[in-house]
């Protein structure tokens, strides 16, 4: 397996994300049904749609306008908050790119300039039980097996490790933002279902470069 990823490599792992979200809509719904309004899992599954479609009318084989363009369509989806989050993900990706293959540096970067752009969109911070929680963690392990000159394959299997072990750190933490916030310690015993959803986006990186 060659360690980059062009065009066609970025798409199957697109793909692979979006159907990681599709598959766990109602495990997320459910999450969601604890601690919020139980439409997480639709408002994702709304994402990946989203995902899906650009990646059908794409004719561009240009990996920054794929991701530009999916940023948008996922801006434009009705997905409540999940939308912005997911939208400003996917453009801060996109700003990120440069070349038409991405190596391991420069998919760090992408990653890198995608948390970026997110966390612009939100005050959150680890421990607060939220996305966040998913995020910060693999990014780290990301830049850390990148710096140990680990290959994309480890990298992105240390990035959907640590997404994994931060989504589940939020089922001891309380609530402080959102609608679960209004539970606080009510919340405690439940995983955030932001921070699951994103870890199947680190664990659908992992999987469909794998499966190249």
């Amino acid at each position: 397996m060659a360690d980059r990823v062009d065009y066609a490599g970025l798409v199957r792992i697109l793909k692979t994300v979006a159907e990681q979200l599709k598959a766990q809509r109602d495990h997320l719904s459910k999450l969601d049904s604890a601690t919020g309004d139980g439409d997480h899992g639709t408002a994702v599954s709304k994402v990946a749609d989203a995902m899906s479609a650009t990646i059908a009318k794409d004719a561009s084989q240009d990996i920054k306008t794929l991701l530009k363009d999916m940023g948008w369509a996922i801006l434009a989806t009705d997905a409540g908050s999940t939308s912005p989050l997911y939208g400003s993900l996917f453009l801060g990706m996109s700003a990120g790119v440069t070349g038409t293959a991405l190596d391991v540096p420069a998919f760090v970067a992408m990653l890198e300039s995608g948390v970026a752009k997110l966390r612009q969109n939100t005050k959150a911070e680890v421990g607060n039980k939220t996305m966040i929680d998913t995020l910060v963690p693999a990014l780290a392990a990301i830049r850390a097996a990148a710096a140990a000159g680990q290959n994309l394959a480890q990298v992105l299997a240390a990035g959907a490790e640590a997404a994994v072990q931060g989504a589940e750190t939020t089922t001891a933490l309380k609530a402080t933002f959102g609608r679960a916030k209004n539970l606080g310690e009510r919340a405690m015993g439940h995983m955030d279902p932001g921070a699951a959803s994103m870890s199947l986006v680190f664990v659908g990186m992992k999987e469909g470069y794998g499966n190249g």
